[in-house]
């Protein structure tokens, strides 16, 4: 079997965005991959919980900590519509995730000026960004200008 490709698990992250849209959530929408298997979705809740900290990444990392039983995901790769924020961040570095592709960068609230020096995560995680980046960020500019 062929593995499903970034944007196809993208697609995937996008689809959890729409659900966070839908709820009038900013729209960031995550799925956690191992093996070519989804085992993890979120989105954001932080209004429907009243939780600051309930960003797509945290909901989709504690899924798959509760599907796999375990406290980290060395193998996994989370797919998130946007670049994760500096908690987020710290949430992945725990989770000692593997890979990470995230679509549109946010200049403000990412954590974008990332260097060898100041790398966020675990040593062993890779990252890769701009998977569907526009298709991403479109979602998000129509949210915000829909609530301007």
């Amino acid at each position: 079997m062929l593995p499903y490709s970034d944007e196809y698990f993208m697609q995937q992250a996008l689809k959890e965005a729409r659900y966070a849209f839908e709820e009038e959530e900013v729209p960031i929408g995550a799925v956690v991959v191992i093996n070519n298997k989804l085992i993890a979705r979120g989105h954001n809740q932080v209004e429907r919980l009243n939780d600051s900290t309930a960003h797509a990444e945290i909901i989709a990392l504690t899924s798959a900590f509760n599907h796999l039983g375990a406290k980290y995901l060395p193998d996994a790769t989370l797919y998130v519509t946007v670049e994760p924020c500096l908690m987020c961040c710290g949430a992945l570095y725990w989770s000692k995730i593997g890979r990470i592709v995230y679509g549109a960068p946010d200049e403000k609230n990412g954590y974008r000026h990332i260097t060898k020096e100041n790398w966020p995560f675990h040593p062993k995680t890779e990252l890769s960004g701009g998977v569907m980046a526009d298709e991403c960020a479109a979602l998000m500019k129509e949210f915000f200008r829909l609530r301007r």
